[in-house]
C-alpha cells in the first residue's frame, strides 16, 4: 500500500550524472550511488524518487515543455513548506532548491520522503475500510483542511505570500483567460459559466487564509499502520493567501458521489463514491461547523471549482493536443473538460446545487 515509484516516463528522464554531482554538494553526508525512479501519477508537476544509500528524498520540477507562464514555480512551493511546518505539521520537510537551470534544464526541488498509503481513484489493494472507517477518513480529511485556513500567514513568514484583496474576481477572470487561451476545437467554449461566475463574484471574507489551491484525498499521505490517520499534505505548488471557501469549492469539484451522472463518474479522481462517504454538502455542512464559515451561498463556490478545475485539465490537454507531450493519459482529456462544463451548468440551472 506504499506510494510506489517506477522508471521514468520516455522523455521525462532525468540527467544522473549532474544531478548527483549538485546533490553531494548541496545536501551533505549522502553516500552511495544515486538511483532515480518516477512516481507515476500526477498531472502537473513531475515527481521523482531519488534513493542514495538509505536516504530517500523526493524531487520535484515542472513538466518537460511548455507550461503555463506564472505556474510551476519551485522556489514558491519550496518557500511554502519551509514557513509552513512550524504550524501545520503535515508538510514533507525542504531539503535544497536549485534555480540553476544548467543542472536539470529547469528549476526544482528536493524535499524529505514522507513515506505513507497514498488513496486515488479506488482504495488500494490490501486496504479494506468499512463504511464507518471510510466516513472517519473523509472526516479527518475535511478537519485537516479546515485547521490549514487557521494557520495565520503573518505569524509564519508568508504575510506577502498573496494579496487577498479581490481574491475571488481574480481567480474568476485568471481561469477564464487561461480556459480561453487553451481552448481547443474539441471542447465546449465555457462562456455561459464564465459569464455566471462574473456576475456573482463575492466580497472578500473578513479574514484571509492560507490555502493549497489543489486540497484532494491523492494529495495526502496516510500513516501506513493506521490509514485513518493523515500524517502529510503534498503538492503546494498553488498555495495563497485568499478566500478559504474557493479553497473549498476547488476541492469539492473532485468531490464524486454514489448518484452522480456517469459523466461525473468517468472523472472520478477519489473513492468519494463509497458507502459511509459524506456527500458534498455534508462536506461544506462539516466545513461550516467547525470553522464557523457563513457557506449560504455555495453554489458559486462549487460552481467555480468545477470550471477552474476544467481549465486546470484544458491547459493538461492543449499541451497534448499540440504534441508537447507524449504522456498518454492525457490524450482524452477533453472527455473530462466536457464532463466538467456541463457539471458546472447543471449549477447554473439549479438541478445540481451542492
Amino acid at each position: 500500500m506504499i506510494d510506489s515509484a517506477t522508471r521514468s516516463r520516455p522523455g521525462e528522464e532525468l540527467d544522473r550524472g549532474r544531478l548527483e554531482t549538485y546533490l553531494r554538494d548541496a545536501v551533505p553526508g549522502l553516500e552511495g550511488d544515486l538511483e532515480i525512479l518516477q512516481f507515476p501519477s500526477g498531472f502537473s508537476n513531475l515527481t521523482y524518487l531519488l534513493t542514495i544509500g538509505d536516504r530517500e528524498m523526493v524531487l520535484r520540477r515542472p513538466p518537460f515543455g511548455s507550461k503555463p507562464k506564472t505556474g510551476h514555480d519551485m522556489k514558491r512551493e519550496f518557500t511554502v513548506l519551509s514557513a509552513l511546518r512550524t504550524a501545520f505539521p503535515y508538510c514533507p520537510a525542504p531539503i535544497t532548491l536549485c534555480d540553476d537551470e544548467s543542472v536539470l534544464g529547469a528549476p526544482f526541488f528536493v524535499m524529505e520522503r514522507l513515506k505513507g498509503t497514498i488513496v486515488r481513484r479506488d482504495l488500494p489493494d490490501g486496504l479494506a475500510l468499512s463504511a464507518e472507517d471510510i466516513g472517519s477518513l473523509f472526516d479527518r480529511v475535511v478537519g485537516v483542511h479546515a485547521e490549514l485556513h487557521t494557520v495565520d500567514p503573518v505569524e509564519v513568514g508568508l504575510g506577502d505570500f498573496g494579496n487577498p484583496g479581490g481574491y475571488a474576481g481574480r481567480q474568476v477572470r485568471g481561469w477564464a483567460q487561461r480556459y480561453r487561451r487553451a481552448t481547443t476545437p474539441n471542447v465546449p467554449d465555457g462562456e455561459r459559466v464564465m459569464s455566471w461566475l462574473e456576475s456573482r463574484i463575492p466580497q472578500d471574507p473578513d479574514r484571509a487564509s492560507l490555502i493549497h489551491n489543489d486540497f484532494r484525498l491523492d494529495n495526502l499521505v496516510l500513516d501506513p499502520t493506521d490509514p485513518l490517520t493523515i500524517i502529510g499534505v503534498l503538492d503546494w505548488e498553488m498555495a495563497t493567501i485568499g478566500d478559504p471557501l474557493m479553497d473549498l469549492g476547488a476541492s469539492l469539484a473532485y468531490w464524486v458521489e454514489s448518484g452522480d451522472p456517469p459523466e461525473m463518474h468517468a472523472l472520478r479522481m477519489m473513492p468519494t463514491h463509497l458507502e459511509g462517504a459524506p456527500t458534498r454538502r455534508e462536506v461544506v455542512d462539516r466545513y461550516a461547523k467547525i470553522s464557523g464559515s457563513d457557506v449560504g451561498a455555495f453554489d458559486f463556490y462549487y460552481c467555480y471549482g468545477l470550471f477552474r478545475l476544467a481549465g486546470i485539465i484544458q491547459q493538461i490537454y492543449y499541451r497534448s493536443y499540440h504534441g508537447q507531450t507524449q504522456d498518454e493519459r492525457f490524450r482524452h482529456l477533453h472527455v473530462a473538460v466536457h464532463g466538467l462544463i456541463g457539471a458546472a451548468e447543471k449549477v447554473i440551472d439549479g438541478s445540481a446545487p451542492i
